[in-house]
């Protein structure tokens, strides 16, 4: 039986971090956690690059942009959709799901969701850092833990020209 253990030492990889920028304050929130986890697992600062986008909806293009460029072990998407009085909500949580999913599995870059889908403000600052936990932290350990698996997992040998 071959078994593939965690592994959170962050000391050797390089991340990326895509955040939203509507609903900033949650999202500021988010992405300390975010980087402090990252410190705390050994990925030095200059390992981490932040890229900012409009709002949770972009997430998935920045993130595609730097899954291709192959400086990345890992990506994290943090961001915050806050229901309203309208559809919008789930149009927003549903593109910014589908998008994260096919960013991975049309590159194999592991990219951790961070995104919060609440129902006011409130709640999303409980997961932020308040009482119902940090999703920010989480999401990097997430990334640190796939980026090792990822690199770990047998790949189909390439194909013969």
């Amino acid at each position: 039986m071959n078994v593939y253990p965690s592994e959170l030492d962050a000391s050797d990889l390089r991340f990326a971090v895509v955040v939203g920028r509507f609903n900033h304050l949650v999202n500021v929130c988010l992405l300390e956690g975010c980087c402090d986890e990252f410190a705390a697992r050994g990925v030095r600062p200059d390992d981490i690059d932040v890229t900012w986008v409009p709002g949770a909806f972009e997430i998935p293009l920045a993130a595609r942009v730097l899954a291709n460029s192959g400086r990345y072990a890992g990506i994290v998407a943090l961001g915050s959709v806050i229901r309203g009085g309208t559809p919008h909500f789930d149009f927003v949580c549903n593109g910014v799901t589908d998008g994260v999913r096919d960013v991975m599995r049309d590159t194999g870059v592991p990219v951790a969701f961070g995104v919060l889908t609440t129902d006011d403000v409130d709640q999303a600052l409980e997961r932020a850092g308040g009482a119902e936990g940090h999703k920010g932290r989480e999401a990097a350990r997430v990334a640190i833990e796939m980026a090792h698996l990822c690199a770990a997992l047998p790949r189909p040998p390439a194909a013969q020209t």
